[in-house]
């Protein structure tokens, strides 16, 4: 049940036989010249969608924005920072603590909530309760290695395309040279550096790896319906066990 369309009584029942709450957390973010900017709290928003009939399980509103310090140089990108978003996710969890929450699952759509969100569940656990981050993206390939994805490549265009393809302008889409910092220094997406075969973290401003704003080895023109509808049916149906088995575990 969706804790936005309840009445305080009725959430008040809720939490008298029920300790878990699931947060959906994403962004408002370039996610480059084709895809929306809504894309990462519009996939866990239907996942939810998805999912709200088969459990018996209070979800949050979905939390639109996010930590997208990264992406500042593209314009209708709204950033939190990450402690920003630390300090409004740690209110909603304490809010729902004081109702009885003790359970929480946080449904993430975006890389950069991941420490924040980290941050939050630590200091829950201090406080005897539990937390878990499922990151859809992470997710979705390892259920189908031919869904793996960058940021704003086929895997997120084709989820997007499943929910509404009008969020998506094909024809805006624009190829990409991946800025590495030397012949040996190659890039790797957004946060790292390819030396040796081994992954580097190295911090840049996305504009400053790839102009147009996405990356991945998933160029958008490979996208499709079919993509997006297979991938967000078996990542919702993934994403529901876990919560069940979630929900059973001793604290």
């Amino acid at each position: 049940m969706k804790l936005e369309a309840i009445t305080w009584l009725k959430a008040k029942e809720y939490f008298e036989r029920k300790n878990i709450v699931v947060i959906s957390v994403g962004s408002i973010e370039n996610h480059g010249t084709h895809l929306c900017l809504g894309t990462d709290f519009i996939v866990p928003g239907k996942i939810i969608d998805m999912i709200d009939a088969k459990l018996d399980v209070l979800f949050a509103p979905v939390m639109p924005f996010g930590n997208a310090d990264a992406h500042m140089a593209y314009s209708g990108t709204i950033s939190l920072g990450e402690e920003g978003l630390y300090t409004v996710l740690k209110a909603i969890a304490e809010s729902l603590y004081k109702h009885g929450a003790r359970k929480f699952v946080f449904l993430n759509g975006h890389g950069g909530n991941t420490n924040a969100i980290s941050r939050v569940g630590l200091e829950l656990n201090k406080k005897s309760a539990l937390s878990a981050i499922l990151n859809w993206w992470q997710i979705a390939p390892l259920i189908n290695k031919e869904w793996l994805g960058g940021h704003g490549g086929a895997q997120e265009t084709s989820a997007v395309m499943a929910i509404n393809e009008s969020y998506v302008d094909f024809g805006a889409i624009e190829d990409i040279q991946v800025q590495g910092l030397s012949d040996e220094l190659t890039a790797e997406g957004l946060g790292s550096i390819i030396y040796k075969g081994i992954a580097i973290p190295v911090q840049r401003t996305t504009e400053k790896v790839s102009k147009p704003g996405w990356t991945g080895p998933d160029h958008p023109k490979t996208a499709s319906v079919k993509w997006g509808e297979e991938m967000l049916e078996a990542t919702a149906d993934f994403v529901a066990g876990f919560i069940r088995e979630f929900e059973n575990c001793e604290l």
